[in-house]
């Protein structure tokens, strides 16, 4: 028997992954009442029991972790992935883990092969919920995310991948693409983490090419350790290599690549791993939050990015630069669905600004509106309505984008273009000002062969307001990732320019978030 076990626990532990050959029996039945007698063991898992009971009852009660009497590989895998949990960026633990190893390494009985069965399922229950869900919607909408959630059958995927056999089952996960893509650096990281000593680099002057210093040597072995330098040479001369190592650091960390050495990219340079992992963790499960996947057009800021992406279903078209709203001004994380273009705009001033901005303006200056190109149209609340006339000195440029929501944000372009060239533009109000508007209004009007690019242009400088419906509606994601892999396969981190990501890293590290 004690033969038998081990065998048993070396088969059920060869593979940490989910995929694995799975059951299609149905001839292998238990009693319904069972389920009944497994929740009053475990009370934990009540909040799973209609999904447990459906599962099963599509199944007609076939066992589906055993097969003839044997559990399957994939039972193992399952049994990793929730005892290992903290590889999926998750300190919080599953209910009932003793109960469950002791379980799967007990002499099997008709009672205990029950219980197994009913363990291993509403742990799958269990570990769906937190690797591909994340916290609750009440959790999120604290952590200021107003970002639709993903909504998925766990119990639909359950079964699928319980039936298919291994060579067609599935073997990515229902969670959106950057959650793997950063949970692969988050063990390069933590790896890291335990070899490095990591010590803060200093320098007494900033070096210049071909200076030589140990600082210089300790430098480039960083930057090799975090892949931005092919590791060809521990030199400890600042050359042209090097040079180009620092502006690949610079360009993942959103800063001015200069490829020389200054002192925002000093401060990321030394920046604790246990920091980097924090934040690896906390995008993570803001990826989980997300639809899994997007079909159509769609448009997707990344606030700390500062960049407006384009994307058809899951492929990037094109990006461009954005800023966004001030500290004091927060662009809100949401979606909404793009569904009109005004050329030519008038801007309405925000009540707030006009008390903030305009009035002490008007008492200082008798034409301070006509030289601003604004007109009083009304008024409310004691306050004058005051709107800016189209032209090319319109605080929304030449044209706008309109969604329509609550918290009055839109796209637009604007005439203070010098601020797309800052590598930090967080300096709106709240909406947000797109580099290339004219190239957005055309990929916007591209089914719309009464709007040629020469017609867009001359809208745009027409100096009267023109709108324009869209024939079909453009979704628009206001995201908020302060780390996330681009394109080139590369790990990128942003400042928390918000300070979104304190609150929800407490929640993460303690283990205590609700899901």
């Amino acid at each position: 028997m004690q033969k038998g076990k081990k065998a048993q626990k070396k088969k059920l532990y060869n593979n940490a992954s989910i995929a694995g050959h799975f059951s299609s029996q149905l001839s292998s039945t238990f009693d319904s009442t069972a389920i009944d007698s497994f929740l009053k063991k475990f009370p934990l898992f009540d909040p799973y029991e209609a999904e447990i009971v459906k599962f099963y009852d599509r199944r007609k009660y076939a066992y589906a972790w055993f097969e003839h009497d044997t559990l399957i590989e994939h039972a193992g895998n399952l049994a990793n992935r929730i005892a290992g949990m903290e590889e999926d960026g998750i300190h919080g633990k599953p209910p009932y883990l003793r109960e469950m190893d002791s379980l799967l390494h007990t002499p099997l009985s008709k009672n205990t092969q029950e219980m197994t069965e009913l363990m291993l399922t509403a742990q799958y229950f269990v570990f769906a919920r937190m690797a591909w869900e994340g916290m609750t919607d009440e959790e999120s909408r604290a952590n200021s995310w107003f970002l639709p959630r993903k909504r998925l059958s766990y119990n639909g995927y359950l079964d699928s991948i319980l039936k298919l056999p291994l060579k067609n089952a599935l073997s990515t996960e229902p969670v959106y693409r950057q959650y793997e893509l950063l949970k692969s650096f988050l063990t390069k990281y933590r790896t890291l983490e335990k070899t490095e000593s990591w010590l803060p680099v200093k320098l007494n002057r900033f070096p210049r090419l071909g200076d030589s210093s140990e600082a210089i040597q300790l430098i480039r072995q960083r930057l090799i350790l975090l892949g931005d330098l092919p590791a060809k040479t521990e030199s400890a001369i600042f050359d042209e290599p090097l040079a180009e190592g620092f502006r690949n650091f610079q360009i993942r960390h959103g800063l001015k690549p200069s490829g020389t050495m200054d002192a925002l990219t000093l401060n990321a340079l030394n920046i604790p791993l246990k920091e980097r992992i924090t934040q690896i963790l906390i995008n993570m499960e803001r990826s989980r939050w997300l639809p899994v996947t997007q079909e159509g057009e769609y448009l997707a800021v990344n606030i700390p990015e500062f960049k407006l992406h384009v994307y058809d279903t899951d492929s990037l078209l094109w990006s461009c630069n954005v800023v966004v709203g001030k500290t004091m001004n927060r662009t809100t994380v949401f979606y909404g669905e793009l569904e009109s273009i005004v050329f030519s705009p008038y801007w309405n001033v925000p009540p707030s600004i006009v008390k903030k901005e305009i009035l002490p303006g008007m008492r200082s200056r008798s034409n301070f509106l006509e030289s601003h190109q604004m007109e009083i149209v009304g008024s409310s609340d004691g306050l004058p309505i005051i709107r800016q006339r189209p032209g090319k000195n319109n605080s929304l440029g030449q044209v706008k984008f309109l969604f329509p929501n609550s918290h009055n944000i839109y796209l637009h372009d604007t005439p203070s273009r010098s601020l797309f060239l800052e590598p930090a533009r967080a300096f709106s109000h709240g909406c947000i000002r797109v580099a290339e508007p004219r190239k957005l209004a055309e990929f916007l009007l591209k089914d719309s062969p009464q709007w040629p690019s020469d017609k867009i242009i001359s809208a745009m400088q027409a100096g009267k307001e023109i709108y324009v419906p869209l024939k079909k509606k453009t979704p628009v994601y206001i995201a908020y990732f302060t780390a996330f892999v681009d394109r080139k396969h590369q790990l990128n981190f942003r400042q928390d320019i918000y300070h979104l990501d304190d609150r929800l890293a407490a929640m993460l590290l303690s283990g205590k978030g609700n899901y």
